[in-house]
């Protein structure tokens, strides 16, 4: 007996070729698989567009917290050094009242400008000179500030509140 021949021109014995009646492969296979089927979904493939990464936001460690803290603290001391400024004897015109909250204390006698009907008024502003040339000792006080952004004199008058 004899074994039967396969037709000529195929092997059966042949790896990854169809077999008997089988229909033969139609496409291409280099052509682009579907979006959304990439065997390693983490991992870009080639010939595919990557969709572009958002950029993190940055850490804020104790740093920038502390820079904050001191600008805000740096803001309110400006703050409140301008409000209790205001009233200082470097803002007096010649009419106003000033108070003496130091008189023991030669170099900050810490005067202020008060209204005249104020029980505190102790002295009222007769010449303010924007230089430091002085008053007449015999009918004035003086004081005399320098060394800030403009040197002033004020010759004050004694004035009891009436």
């Amino acid at each position: 007996m004899t074994a039967p021949t396969p037709p000529q021109g195929q092997n059966p014995f042949a790896q990854g070729q169809q077999p008997y009646g089988a229909a033969p492969q139609t496409g291409n296979p280099y052509a682009q698989q579907p979006q959304g089927y990439p065997p390693n979904p983490g991992q870009p493939q080639p010939g595919f567009p990557t969709a572009p990464i958002a950029p993190q936001r940055p850490k804020r460690g104790a740093k920038f917290f502390i820079r904050i803290g001191v600008v805000v603290v740096g803001l309110i001391i400006a703050g409140v050094s301008v409000y209790t400024s205001r009233d200082d004897a470097n803002t007096a015109k010649v009419g106003d009242c000033m108070s003496i909250s130091n008189p023991d204390n030669a170099t900050n006698p810490d005067l202020q400008v008060v209204d005249c009907t104020n029980a505190k008024a102790r002295y009222k502003v007769v010449q303010k000179k924007s230089d430091t040339s002085g008053c007449d000792r015999t009918k004035y006080s003086e004081y005399t500030e320098t060394g800030g952004s403009s040197d002033f004199t004020l010759c004050l008058a004694d004035y009891s509140a009436k």
